[in-house]
């Protein structure tokens, strides 16, 4: 008796209470669908009471066959202009036909991010995900699924190509989750991400502009000489001179320089998670590389090694002795510097890297050993940097 009563019970759906995005979640399954409903609680004791209230009062209407299939009557004030059924062939607003109910975009993202989480790195739900979520909750000035047409105008005009492409991907990947657990029928944001058409180049890896050796030494002398930002001085010639990823510079220990300094390895990234700053193993291509040192870089490496030194200690601390924030060095002393510099044009921090690159070649470094120093395949070598190194020649004949 007690069994069969259980299992009544379970086809009705219990309403479970979770966190997504910092906020109040609740979920449950009825009609075979798995539905999501974000109240836009913050987690508290006091919210959690209201949260408590709503799943109570779900499960209730549940029992008694009385649930609002669009979710209207469930939600906070607030929200229930992003969540409207339709009025069409009589049906009232305050009436519910989950056919003629505007989806919101807001309530799948959040979903398809808790269905998304246990795979994704702490960085990238930082750094990409909830930037989408800001995105959405702030920027976006509409936010129902039937205003997708309008959701990719406003990006194509208020973002750059490539972050439009990218955010209008992700809203495809959530809905075709969507669609594939049955909480919405079609994908309205389908083959909008393919019109988006980027310049080219309009990438870090591809975006290609080296700096010539005149500007690189004045850039790092700039540095060197300048009372705010002297203390990054170091940081910008290592990076000029071994052409790694700035994540990866930031988070070297001394443990990784061999103490004959004959070679670098790099293992580690420092990276931004939902707790702030964090050293990773791993780097963007690989597990690890091992980068040679040579006569510039062994001195460089001993004139900053400090007289006693630990090898868990930072080769490039912050002034405060933590992690340097990449994007923070970018948008301050780098861009400040360069301001600085009249007749050198500004290029991102990352055009450090493509420097190296590009005089390497000049400079006759085999590109199968180049790529293993830096970490790109040859073929990237050859697709983005060979035709940087040097100029075009036709012989006579």
């Amino acid at each position: 008796m007690g069994s069969q009563k259980s299992n009544k019970k379970a086809s009705k759906g219990t309403v479970q209470i979770k966190t997504s995005n910092q906020r109040l979640q609740l979920v449950f399954s009825f009609g075979g669908k798995r539905h999501y409903l974000s109240t836009g609680f913050t987690d508290t004791q006091a919210n959690r009471k209201l949260a408590e209230m709503k799943a109570k009062q779900i499960e209730l209407d549940i029992l008694c066959n009385n649930f609002g299939i669009t979710l209207v009557r469930y939600k906070p004030q607030s929200q229930q202009d992003i969540f409207t059924p339709s009025a069409k062939d009589g049906v009232s607003a305050g009436e519910e036909d989950s056919s003629e109910s505007y989806v919101s975009l807001a309530d799948l993202w959040d979903s398809y991010t808790e269905y998304k989480k246990s795979s994704l790195s702490p960085s990238t739900l930082a750094k990409d995900y909830k930037k989408i979520y800001r995105c959405i909750n702030v920027h976006l000035p509409v936010k129902t699924l039937d205003k997708a047409v309008a959701i990719r105008d406003w990006l194509i005009a208020n973002r750059s190509p490539l972050s439009a492409k990218k955010i209008m991907t992700q809203f495809c990947a959530c809905c075709n989750w969507a669609v594939k657990s049955q909480l919405i029928d079609d994908n309205p944001f389908e083959g909008m991400a393919s019109d988006i058409k980027l310049p080219k180049g309009d990438s870090q890896e591809t975006d290609i502009n080296p700096f010539s050796v005149e500007e690189r030494d004045r850039i790092i002398e700039a540095f060197k000489e300048n009372r705010y930002y002297a203390h990054y001085a170091p940081l910008i010639e290592f990076l000029f001179i071994t052409g790694c990823r700035p994540s990866e510079a930031v988070g070297l220990q001394w443990k990784h320089i061999s103490k004959d300094f004959t070679y670098i390895r790099f293992e580690q990234a420092v990276v931004i998670s939902e707790s702030g700053l964090t050293c990773k193993p791993g780097l963007k291509t690989q597990k690890k590389r091992v980068f040679p040192i040579n006569n510039r870089l062994a001195s460089f490496l001993k004139s900053i090694q400090p007289v006693e030194k630990s090898g868990e200690a930072k080769v490039f601390p912050s002034p405060e002795g933590k992690w340097i924030d990449v994007q923070n060095l970018g948008r301050r002393a780098w861009k400040g510097i360069l301001e600085t510099l009249d007749d050198v044009e500004y290029r991102k921090l990352y055009q450090t890297r493509h420097t190296f690159i590009t005089m390497a070649l000049k400079n006759g470094v085999d590109v199968k050993d180049l790529a293993k120093m830096v970490g790109n395949s040859p073929e990237i070598i050859y697709r983005h940097y060979a035709g940087q190194s040097r100029e075009l020649f036709l012989p006579e004949f």
